[in-house]
């Protein structure tokens, strides 16, 4: 029989504030997933954004990780401290023609008057795309760079929502990989990341689903594999508001004061479809209910009212 390679995930908070229980969320399947086919998570610090992140909120991520029961085997360096190494793919980017400036201003891209897709995102048009040096000489700014698409279709076959598919000419247009003020952004920081670190699986948010197919552009120009992705549905509140950092839904703050972990991972569990019944369960008691196929894809309105007084 061939040799089966063991799974690698991985955890990427952003310290930028306590976790909710969307977080926690998405980070109990990715562990489940990858322990219990006996593979390795490895930890991440997604601090690009240095004014909304510090390390006092890292060192609590770390805490409230392991007070859920979710370890990891590997931390790597945090994104903040990697700009050495993003320049160097940036760099690889610029090599193949592949990098342009763009002088368009936030005002601009997000006018009435500029093309937006169906979700109020916009599409860039490639307004800076084919700027002569005379043109670009002429704005009087730092610009950001962008990466420019080809008009072809990636398909990612999610783990739970299936199959989807981009134009990433007609659904996304060339894309920011560092902006006017220099700092790498996520789409670029992340696919290097996951690539060097040999990520195999990918867990994350269904938000973030339409980031897959610019990630899978990047993985394929830099030379890193493909990995699995597995994009879980959002928890909303009773009134269909998604739960956030910013309105302190829930945080991990608030819950650990109030309960134990058992009782959040068992709810959790009863929400998504793993259990039956929401009744306190530790993660690894978890690992022998876990399958992807019981997972619902739809939003999952929790029931939070029987975790605290």
């Amino acid at each position: 029989m061939p040799k089966t390679t063991k799974p690698i995930g991985r955890f990427a908070p952003t310290p930028s504030g306590r976790m909710h229980l969307g977080n926690v969320f998405s980070f109990l399947i990715a562990w489940l997933s990858v322990r219990s086919r006996g593979g390795r998570i490895v930890l991440r610090m997604e601090d690009l954004d240095t004014h909304r992140t510090n390390l006092e909120n890292a060192r609590i991520l770390r805490e409230d990780l392991l007070w859920l029961g979710l370890d990891w085997d590997e931390e790597t360096p945090p994104q903040s401290q990697r700009d050495e190494v993003y320049q160097e793919y940036f760099q690889r980017l610029s090599d193949m023609g592949l990098l342009y400036p763009c002088y368009c201003t936030r005002n601009q891209l997000h006018s009435v008057n500029a093309p937006h897709l169906s979700d109020g995102t916009y599409l860039y048009p490639g307004t800076c795309r084919n700027l002569t040096d005379a043109q670009r000489k002429a704005f009087d700014r730092t610009p950001a760079w962008r990466v420019k698409v080809p008009d072809r279709q990636w398909t990612v076959e999610d783990l739970l929502q299936g199959t989807y598919t981009e134009n990433l000419k007609d659904d996304c247009g060339d894309f920011v990989v560092r902006r006017s003020d220099g700092m790498f952004v996520y789409q670029l920081a992340v696919t290097v990341d996951d690539g060097l670190a040999g990520v195999t699986e990918v867990v994350r948010g269904c938000d973030l689903l339409s980031s897959a197919p610019r990630q899978m552009y990047l993985q394929e120009l830099l030379g890193f594999p493909h990995p699995v992705y597995g994009h879980v549905p959002l928890l909303i509140a009773p009134d269909g508001r998604r739960l956030s950092k910013r309105d302190k839904d829930m945080d991990l703050g608030y819950l650990r004061a109030h309960c134990a972990p058992e009782r959040i991972l068992g709810m959790l569990a009863c929400a998504c479809g793993l259990t039956h019944r929401q009744e306190a369960i530790s993660a690894k008691e978890l690992l022998g209910e876990f399958a992807w196929s019981k997972l619902k894809a739809d939003p999952i309105c929790p029931d939070i009212s029987a975790l605290v007084p």
